[in-house]
C-alpha cells in the first residue's frame, strides 16, 4: 500500500513516519497548498507520485481539496483520505462524495486504517437508498418541529449523514428553533432546482446549513421565511427534491404541517397550487411516518380524528405514534395506560412512544437555539428522544449484506519496537 501525504511540513513528516511504522509506504510528502498547482502540469513530480500511489492524504480545505485534485485522483484510481473536523470541512468532503474526514491530529494507526479500508467510516452501499422519515401531527402545536429536530440530531449519532427538511407551508419554524438564518435559499430553492433537473448532492450541500458537533452533523434545509410563499412548494417539486435527498443522505427527516385536506372541491382551478400539497407529497414519499400528538384529552382526540385521513394518504406506510408532553395533570392516574388504551381501542394503535413533560430542558434548548440533546443531554426528555430515535432506526428494513471496511478484523497492534524491527528487515530486503 503506497500513499502520498499532502500536509504542512511538520505534520507531513510526523504522519509519514507513523505510516511507515504501520507498514505503509509513503511515496512522497508535499505541501497541501502545492498539490492543486502541481497537478496542473502532468510532467510534475507530484503527478508522477500520485500515479504511483494508492491513496492521497490531504486536508479537507478549499485550497487543497479542489475539483482538479479529485479529478486527477479519479483518473489514476487513487482514493482520497480527507483530514478535518470542522463543519465546513465535513460539508466540503461530502460535496465530492467522500466519506467524513478524520481529525487532523489523529494517530498514525487511524490514518493507516483509513488508507487500507475501501471505505472510511460508516458509508452505505451505493445501491442502498436513503430513507425519508416524515414527522406529522394534528393541529394544536403538539411538538412536531421539536420532535423532528431532535429525531434528526439523535439519528445522526446512529447513522452517518442525516438531513432535516422544513416543508411546513403554514408555520415553518425549524430555522428559528436552531438559530439559523431563515433568509437563505433553503428547501424552496432545492425544490426549484429539482423542477429544472439541476438538483444533485453537491447542490443540496451548498443550500443546506450544518448543525451539530463531533457526535453527528445534520444538514438543515430551512423552510419558507414567509408563509405566503407556500406556492413554491408544489407537490411535483417536493416529490422530486425528496427523491434527490434519498441519494444525498442516509436519513431525511421532514417536518410538515398538520393539514391533510385536499381543497379541489371548493376551488374552480383544479390545476392550481395547493397549500397542503407539500405535506401530502412528503407523506406519500415517506418510508416511515412519526405521528405526534399532545398527551392530553384534546391532543389525543385530534390525533384520532386525523388518523383516517392520514392512513388514506400514506397507505401501508408504517406509522410510529408519539405522545408528547406526558403528565398526570390532564389525565389523572395511570396517564400512560389511559393514552395507550384509548389509541388501541379507537385507532388500533397498540405501540406508543411517550415523551415526558420536561419544560426545563425544552426552555433551555429554545433559549440557546440548540437541540435538547446538546443543551440538556441527561434530561428525561433527551433520554426519551434517544429511545425514539432507536425505535425509528429499528423500523429500517434489514440489509441483506453489510459493507465491512477492510482492516476492522485487526484486534491488536504490534508494539512499536516490533513494527520498527519489521520495517528494518523489509528495508534490508529491498536493498539486497
Amino acid at each position: 500500500m503506497r500513499v502520498v501525504v499532502a500536509l504542512d511540513e511538520s505534520r507531513a513528516f510526523a504522519l509519514a513516519e507513523s505510516l511507515e511504522d504501520e507498514g505503509i509506504e509513503v511515496v512522497a510528502t508535499v505541501a497541501a497548498e502545492a498539490v492543486a498547482r502541481s497537478l496542473a502540469d502532468p510532467a510534475s513530480e507530484v503527478w508522477e507520485s500520485l500515479a504511483a500511489a494508492d491513496a492521497l492524504v490531504l486536508p479537507a480545505s478549499r485550497s487543497a481539496l479542489t475539483v482538479g485534485v479529485v479529478a486527477a485522483c479519479d483518473r489514476n484510481g487513487v482514493r482520497i483520505v480527507p483530514l478535518g473536523e470542522r463543519a465546513a470541512e465535513v460539508r466540503l468532503a461530502r460535496s465530492f462524495g467522500l466519506a467524513d474526514p478524520i481529525p487532523v491530529a489523529a494517530e498514525g494507526w487511524r490514518v493507516a486504517e483509513a488508507v487500507r479500508s475501501t471505505t472510511v467510516g460508516a458509508v452505505r452501499a451505493p445501491a442502498d437508498r436513503g430513507r425519508v422519515v416524515v414527522v406529522w401531527g394534528a393541529h394544536g402545536a403538539p411538538g412536531r418541529t421539536t420532535v423532528a429536530i431532535e429525531l434528526a440530531v439523535e439519528t445522526a449519532r446512529l447513522r452517518g449523514h442525516v438531513a432535516l427538511v422544513d416543508a411546513d407551508t403554514h408555520a415553518p419554524s425549524a430555522a428559528i428553533a436552531l438559530g439559523l438564518a431563515d433568509e437563505g435559499p433553503g428547501f424552496a430553492a432545492a425544490c426549484r432546482q429539482a423542477e429544472r433537473g439541476a438538483l444533485d448532492a453537491a447542490e443540496l450541500t451548498r443550500l443546506s446549513m450544518p448543525v451539530g458537533g463531533a457526535d453527528g452533523i445534520v444538514d438543515v434545509l430551512p423552510g419558507l421565511n414567509r408563509a405566503a410563499r407556500w406556492p413554491e412548494l408544489s407537490e411535483r417539486r417536493v416529490a422530486a427534491a425528496l427523491e434527490v435527498c434519498r441519494g444525498w443522505a442516509d436519513v431525511t427527516v421532514v417536518d410538515v404541517a398538520a393539514s391533510l385536506e385536499s381543497d379541489e372541491e371548493i376551488v374552480s382551478d383544479l390545476e392550481g397550487p395547493r397549500r397542503n400539497a407539500a405535506t401530502l407529497a412528503a407523506l406519500r414519499e415517506a418510508d416511515l411516518v412519526v405521528a405526534v400528538a399532545g398527551a392530553d384529552p384534546v391532543g389525543i382526540a385530534r390525533l384520532l380524528r386525523g388518523c383516517a385521513e392520514l392512513r388514506s394518504v400514506v397507505g401501508a406506510t408504517p406509522v410510529v405514534v408519539v405522545a408528547n408532553r406526558l403528565r398526570a395533570g390532564p389525565l389523572g392516574i395511570d396517564a400512560r395506560g389511559q393514552v395507550r388504551r384509548t389509541l388501541e381501542r379507537f385507532a388500533g394503535m397498540d405501540e406508543v412512544v411517550f415523551l415526558p413533560f420536561d419544560p426545563r430542558a425544552a426552555d433551555a434548548a429554545l433559549l440557546a437555539a440548540r437541540p435538547i440533546g446538546e443543551v440538556a443531554p441527561r434530561s428525561p426528555l433527551a433520554q426519551a428522544l434517544r429511545r425514539l430515535a432507536a425505535r425509528v432506526e429499528a423500523e429500517r428494513p434489514q440489509r441483506q449484506a453489510e459493507v465491512i471496511p477492510l482492516g476492522e478484523e485487526r484486534t491488536h497492534r504490534l508494539p512499536l519496537v516490533a513494527r520498527r524491527a519489521r520495517r528494518g528487515r523489509s528495508s534490508d530486503a529491498r536493498s539486497a
